[in-house]
């Protein structure tokens, strides 16, 4: 009885689970879209001075936890080797949030962001298990009002 007791409650934190990352790539999508007129570009030489009538440093940062059932799966991937996908899409997710809390936070007027950085670190990792408990993505630019 007790084993049943487990697997239904490994079952239900995967399917709980699953949903709740479904949901959250759901949100990024309609918001990519939403931010998708606000380019984000890497340019080798600057602008001229009289094109750009302000310049702002924007960020944004999110930070992801992983969810018990993929911290076992990615415990199993590691004694076989291989790629670990449960910790690919959380870092996708980091990653995509961070860069749409950027998009989120600049001043009006921005026509485009430049020099665009984004940065991923390991928050609560536990030395002993080896194991991550969530991730951080930061995303970092400079925002761009130009003269009209």
């Amino acid at each position: 009885m007790d084993f049943i007791i487990f697997i239904a409650l490994v079952a239900t934190g995967y399917g709980v689970g699953s949903w709740l990352e479904k949901r959250h790539y759901d949100s990024i999508e309609q918001r990519e879209v939403e931010l998708l007129e606000l380019p984000i570009i890497t340019c080798k030489n600057g602008f001229e001075e009289d094109r750009v009538s302000h310049a702002e440093i924007v960020q944004g940062s999110a930070v992801i936890s992983v969810d018990y059932f993929k911290r076992i799966l990615a415990s199993l991937r590691n004694i076989f080797g291989g790629t670990i996908r449960s910790y690919e899409t959380l870092i996708d997710r980091a990653r995509r949030e961070a860069i749409l809390r950027m998009k989120e936070s600049v001043p009006e007027g921005t026509q485009l962001i430049v020099n665009v950085r984004v940065e991923t670190s390991t928050i609560g990792k536990n030395s002993h298990k080896k194991s991550v408990s969530c991730v951080e993505a930061i995303a970092y630019g400079t925002a761009l009002v130009t003269a009209k």
